[in-house]
């Protein structure tokens, strides 16, 4: 059967790095990263003449979604070529509401397809310092107003995702057990 992973998780928790590694151990694999997205949504805050502020009104009502579903449509095609897909991107609302992950669950049944999430689980002051190591444009707003910023964020794990998987990162230590965890389910 097919297998579409979610890796999933607020920003610098580690997402992009560990979908990396992921990929690496489970070739062959087709790897999509939102993050790639991300210079189409600068040319929309540009052409708008909006602040580039991926946490503003203008992002939620007119970038936010229609990323998501870009990615989620090159999955499916994607798909069609390699029997697993990857996508690392936050997915922090969508796996909440569990409506969405039913609605997604049945298109991908659709296409012979199970689901896999892999939520990142890391402590806010490594995420924090993750972000201001990274020193990206996309985390200028966050960084200069973090309270209020992680005030937003919901770290908990989420409920009701049976495919749920916990991938612990707040040390090397941590990232080491999951990913021989996690690998060696996969691999067998």
């Amino acid at each position: 059967m097919r297998r579409l992973i979610l890796v999933t998780s607020p920003p610098a928790c580690g997402k992009t790095f560990i979908s990396k590694e992921v990929s690496k151990a489970l070739k062959p694999i087709v790897y999509l990263d939102k993050d790639t997205l991300i210079g189409l949504s600068n040319q929309v805050f540009k052409v708008a003449h909006q602040e580039n502020n991926r946490s503003s009104e203008f992002f939620e009502e007119n970038i936010r979604n229609e990323e998501y579903e870009v990615i989620i449509d090159l999955a499916l095609e994607a798909l069609d070529y390699c029997d697993t897909v990857l996508i690392n991107a936050p997915f922090t609302r969508e796996i909440r509401d569990l409506k969405y992950m039913d609605n997604f669950r049945k298109k991908l049944k659709e296409h012979d397809c199970e689901l896999v999430v892999i939520w990142v689980e890391t402590s806010k002051e490594v995420c924090h310092q993750r972000m201001i190591e990274r020193n990206s444009d996309r985390d200028t707003w966050k960084l200069a107003h973090w309270d209020e910023y992680i005030a937003g964020c919901n770290f908990e794990k989420p409920e009701g995702i049976p495919e749920l998987w916990v991938f612990k990162n707040s040390s090397t230590e941590e990232f080491n057990q999951s990913m021989a965890e996690l690998v060696k389910h996969f691999k067998n």
